[in-house]
């Protein structure tokens, strides 16, 4: 085999086996692996951590080391014994106690979107989603799925505030948008969950001398061993409390504005009920149907994440419905992952586009796309901006 028939082989190896690195990625997410280490006194043993999480010790010993050459853990040799740790990387993404966390979404991803690919060439000959035959849910019916029970639907509005926490600020500031006071968030019920978050309480048995932790909030009512005596910390309330995360970014970065939170009835109740929602009197809650109820007042509407779910027909609806509410001088900022104009990439667009055909009626698309269907609903002056991260941003006027 020649250097180039070589490179291309391992590049098709790359790819193929490309699944199996997001499932390390998942099942570490999901077993509680990046929260353990994060909360612990300092690097743990395979053992220590297959205990505390109720793992296999071998089977544990081979996800840790695959997470290591992933880079999203670090290891380190003391007498023979790997003592296991996160990376950088690992500490700001991918534990929950972190702002940053991208865990909700990518537990989403794993127990959602993954199980909807496995059906992409399907999806490719019928040209729809595949929902009907992923979930049982009939394919015009978007969201049933991805709500498809209360903790389902939380997590997915828990994920939708990860996006935000690290995407939100680039797209607010793309415009100035301090030129309107009155803002609506058009589906933007994604909140920041406040829970009671038990921090692992190290402890000794007296009799065994066996350390061991009283369990996370992820592992409620549960004991676990751990093989070395470790010392106590405290619990820690975290009440991040936040509307729609958008919604409390907005405000952050113009704190002279009003916002109004416009979502479906169920995803507020939801809020309210797992989630801690301001007491700031500038952003509120109404509850409704963007399609067919009247949607509030506003000089400047943001559709973030909104329209990629749908085709152009029920894009241009609801584009049309925001033209008529919007006050004159008004706009839109539209949020989304624009593809190039020849839609050869971004790659990572490309993909998201993909995923649309999976799981939604819709599509990514290019700025003149979007440019067309918002002239068309009658908006005019039109801007986009490439941020230079995943969602870019556009603004366009009444």
């Amino acid at each position: 085999m020649s250097s180039s028939e070589d490179h291309w082989y391992r590049l098709l190896t790359d790819y193929a086996n490309g699944f199996m690195v997001s499932q390390v990625l998942f099942a570490a997410c999901e077993l509680g692996v990046f929260d353990l280490l994060a909360e612990a006194p300092g690097p743990l043993t395979v053992a220590a951590l297959a205990a505390a999480l109720g793992a296999s010790c071998h089977a544990m010993e081979r996800l840790l080391d695959a997470c290591v050459s992933l880079k999203l853990l670090k290891v380190e040799m003391r007498g023979g014994r790997a003592f296991y740790g996160n990376t950088e990387m690992s500490r700001v993404y991918l534990s929950r106690v972190s702002p940053t966390s991208q865990c909700s979404m990518l537990l989403y991803m794993a127990r959602t979107t993954y199980h909807c690919w496995g059906r992409l060439a399907q999806a490719v000959r019928e040209g729809r989603n595949q929902y009907l035959h992923t979930f049982g849910v009939p394919a015009e019916e978007l969201f049933t799925a991805i709500y498809r029970s209360e903790g389902e639907r939380v997590q997915f509005m828990q994920a939708l505030r990860e996006v935000w926490s690290v995407s939100g600020r680039s797209v607010l500031t793309a415009f100035d948008l301090s030129l309107f006071p009155l803002v609506c968030d058009l589906g933007g019920g994604a909140c920041r969950q406040s829970r009671h978050h038990q921090q692992q309480t190290w402890q000794k048995d007296p009799v065994s001398q066996v350390a061991f932790f009283t369990s996370p909030w992820w592992m409620e009512g549960e004991r676990r061993l751990v093989g070395s005596p470790l010392r106590v910390t405290h619990l820690v309330h975290f009440a991040a409390g936040g509307a729609g995360a958008l919604a409390e970014q907005c405000l952050s970065l113009y704190p002279g504005c009003h916002i109004t939170v416009f979502d479906l009835p169920e995803v507020v109740r939801v809020a309210k009920e797992h989630f801690s929602l301001p007491g700031d009197e500038q952003i509120r809650f109404q509850e409704g149907d963007f399609f067919k109820d009247r949607l509030p007042e506003a000089d400047l509407y943001i559709l973030a994440r909104i329209l990629h779910d749908w085709a152009d027909g029920k894009c241009s609806q609801l584009l049309e419905r925001v033209y008529q509410s919007c006050k004159p001088g008004g706009g839109i900022l539209v949020i989304e992952s624009l593809l190039d104009e020849d839609r050869r990439g971004p790659l990572l667009t490309q993909l998201y586009s993909l995923n649309m055909l999976v799981q939604t009626e819709g599509q990514e698309r290019t700025s003149s796309h979007y440019h067309a269907l918002l002239s068309s609903a009658g908006f005019r002056d039109f801007q986009f901006k490439k941020t230079g991260v995943i969602y870019d941003a556009i603004l366009a006027r009444k």
